[in-house]
């Protein structure tokens, strides 16, 4: 409950700092961001849709979440993965990016619908327990409290939207921040989580988080 409380004075916190002034002034031009993401098809589909599960969907993403990671990509590559988020396919793609570039991409896969994804019956009650109520005994808050009832995130305080996203990716994700080898979270704050995941919670998690709506 101590953490819960930290998290949701965090995400006040950062609500009031200022973050709501830096999204509105957040200027993307979709149409321009169409004509740039020739290279990102392969990987994340023409529209942001992947078709490829081990790739996150980033279609109808917050364009302040896009916006923000390729600046994290880029400042990896920039840094030598001792600052923001080290991927050395990403990073390679980011460098090439100018700042309004990146503005424009995020505005064109933000302008996008996610398409929808499933949860298998077998982890709807288990999934739905852990993600709406954490577990306090092991001191896990509920998904909730950052990314919202629906998985839908809360775009001021930089939380993504996880619903629909492939489990594939978002086990990945977990996978990540639990063993510290994505390291870019504000405060830690997705790294502490996961530490306490299990690799059950991890499966039945991003299962129960493709079909949440």
């Amino acid at each position: 409950m101590k953490k819960l409380a930290i998290s949701m004075s965090l995400v006040l916190g950062l609500a009031g700092m200022g973050l709501s002034s830096a999204a509105n002034a957040f200027e993307g031009d979709a149409a321009a961001g169409k004509n740039k993401v020739a290279m990102c098809a392969a990987c994340h589909g023409a529209d942001g849709n992947s078709p490829v599960d081990a790739y996150p969907k980033i279609a109808g993403q917050h364009p302040e979440y896009i916006y923000a990671q390729l600046k994290a990509f880029k400042q990896g590559m920039q840094s030598g993965g001792k600052e923001g988020r080290n991927d050395p396919v990403m990073g390679g793609m980011a460098m090439a990016l100018s700042d309004q570039d990146m503005k424009d991409v995020a505005a064109f896969y933000a302008s996008n619908e996610m398409s929808e994804g499933t949860t298998p019956k077998e982890v709807v009650a288990a999934g739905k327990k852990l993600y709406t109520a954490g577990d306090a005994k092991r001191g896990i808050p509920a998904c909730t409290a950052c990314h919202g009832p629906r998985g839908t995130g809360m775009a001021l305080a930089g939380f993504p939207k996880i619903a629909f996203q492939h489990a594939a990716y978002n086990k990945i994700s977990l996978e990540k921040f639990r063993d510290g080898s994505r390291n870019s979270d504000t405060n830690g704050m997705m790294r502490d989580i996961a530490a306490k995941l299990t690799d059950k919670d991890i499966e039945i998690l991003t299962k129960y988080l493709g079909g949440l709506h």
